[in-house]
């Protein structure tokens, strides 16, 4: 009985490969599932992270603005200062509200909690949907903000 289900897995595995070979767009077999990995090809191949370093340049600049995407109660417990809350949760509610000065063409950086947190992804997708052509997210931003004692509120 064993050798019969080893047998089965096993043609089940080639006729799912040989499948996947003749596909037009092919699923890969390997992929790169971290949170940048995930970023990184969540729109077409366009490289939304930004490097902790360029983002801390931008914010030191005044050339950027920081969207917290946690909700309101995290960001009320402390936020990178001067950042603007848009709870991805709320984002259609409040989305008028949060974003009225923010021209179009802002570098916008979104940022949560910690590294597997994808609500600045969603964030950040749902804010390119909406016109807004300089958007990009850093991984893990709260946590790094802190880390580096950097202005927070």
């Amino acid at each position: 009985m064993l050798w019969q289900s080893v047998s089965i897995v096993a043609i089940s595995v080639l006729i799912g490969l040989a499948f996947n070979f003749f596909r037009q767009t092919r699923l890969p077999l390997f992929a790169d599932w971290s949170a940048k990995g995930q970023l990184n090809s969540a729109h077409r191949g366009d490289n939304l992270t930004i490097a902790f370093e360029e983002a801390e340049a931008l914010y030191c600049d005044q050339q950027a603005v920081f969207i917290d995407a946690r909700p309101r109660q995290q960001f009320e417990m402390g936020h990178i200062a001067g950042a603007r809350n848009l709870p991805w949760e709320d984002f259609d509610r409040i989305f008028t509200r949060v974003m009225s000065e923010v021209p179009r063409e802002a570098t916008i950086i979104t940022y949560c909690e910690g590294e597997s947190c994808s609500l600045s992804l969603e964030l950040a997708s749902a804010l390119l949907e909406r016109g807004y052509r300089h958007v990009r997210v850093l991984v893990d931003g709260w946590k790094l903000w802190q880390r580096y004692n950097l202005p927070i509120e």
